[in-house]
């Protein structure tokens, strides 16, 4: 049924775009015709798939990078009190800071291969995961845990037994928000400076007027970004199957 609805979706915004072209009369230097993205992609499928794939490998490591710092930064937080005051401040600064800013310094360090790109990954997948995991940890329900030491459980239990199991439903939610979000920062870091990937195509195509190869390259990243997000939903429902899906206007 999921399906079904996201194949209406899709099919409902490839028609309005289409009516807009044609509404506006735009030519296709400006905004080419889904029909015209469709051949540019069927022109050349293989260079799309090289450089996508590249582009697909710095997602999946940023998110896994991101995804295991994040964790491992709200444990510590949650369980070492002191910690907070160290770590909290980098998680703050991790998003002041513009992602365009440190870009630069990213590939300037790391160089124009995917190291910097996954770093350009982790840095925006951080923060969500490592905020909504720790969000989740410290509001454990009270009760649960006097019940546990009363039954003399130790910290170690408590903690794998009933905290973490209780901030899973917190930190599926950050885990979403990154898997959104992940494609950012590695097509960023590609416009930077890369030799392959998505975000170098179209920069070249961008430079050739080939717009319409852009928006094929658009088109990849944004089903890589969908791809992915109901990817993770699906293990995070897997992985919370007790928590049952309730509309906030249910009684």
């Amino acid at each position: 049924m999921r399906a079904v609805r996201l194949s209406i979706t899709v099919v409902g915004l490839l028609a309005l775009w289409q009516l807009i072209v044609i509404a506006t009369s735009a030519p296709p230097y400006i905004l080419p015709s889904p029909i015209d993205v469709a051949v540019s992609i069927g022109e050349r499928p293989g260079l799309l798939l090289e450089h996508a794939w590249v582009t697909f490998a710095e997602i999946i490591l940023g998110l896994f990078f991101g995804t295991f710092l994040g964790i491992v930064s709200a444990l510590t937080i949650a369980l070492y009190r002191p910690a907070k005051q160290w770590l909290l401040p980098l998680l703050v600064i991790s998003q002041a800071l513009p992602v365009f800013a440190l870009a630069p310094v990213l590939v300037l360090w790391l160089g124009y291969g995917m190291p910097s790109k996954i770093a350009m990954a982790v840095l925006i997948i951080y923060f969500p995961v490592t905020a909504a995991f720790y969000d989740g940890l410290r509001r454990t329900d009270a009760g649960w845990l006097d019940l546990a030491r009363t039954m003399g459980a130790t910290r170690g239990a408590m903690l794998r037994h009933i905290r973490i199991p209780a901030a899973l439903p917190a930190f599926g939610s950050g885990l979403r928000v990154g898997a959104a979000v992940a494609p950012i920062g590695a097509v960023v870091g590609e416009w930077v400076g890369s030799s392959a990937g998505l975000g170098y195509l179209m920069l070249h195509a961008n430079a050739r007027m080939q717009v319409d190869f852009m928006f094929a390259a658009l088109v990849l990243l944004a089903c890589f970004g969908l791809a992915l997000y109901f990817a993770v939903d699906a293990g995070l429902r897997r992985l919370t199957y007790w928590q049952r899906e309730q509309s906030p206007f249910d009684d």
